[in-house]
């Protein structure tokens, strides 16, 4: 009687080695004024986000204060 719902243990999973071919990950060798550059920009992208953000906040919070007042 074969049991149809049961899985096959015995299936083998090859991963790829791709180490060889790029060399050691380790030894590679990365400028950091380009990681730090990069850092940068994506920070200051965020900051500017943040501002306008708060910006309008603060605008609607204006005029909903100016509104409720009259």
């Amino acid at each position: 009687m074969k049991n149809e719902g049961s899985t096959d243990l015995n299936t083998k999973i090859e991963i790829p080695n791709d180490f060889n071919e790029a060399g050691d990950p380790l030894k590679r060798r990365v400028d950091i004024n380009i990681l730090k550059s990069k850092l940068q920009e994506n920070e200051s992208r965020e900051f500017k986000k943040n501002l306008i953000i708060l910006i309008f906040l603060f605008t609607m919070l204006g005029v909903l204060g100016i509104n409720l007042s009259l």
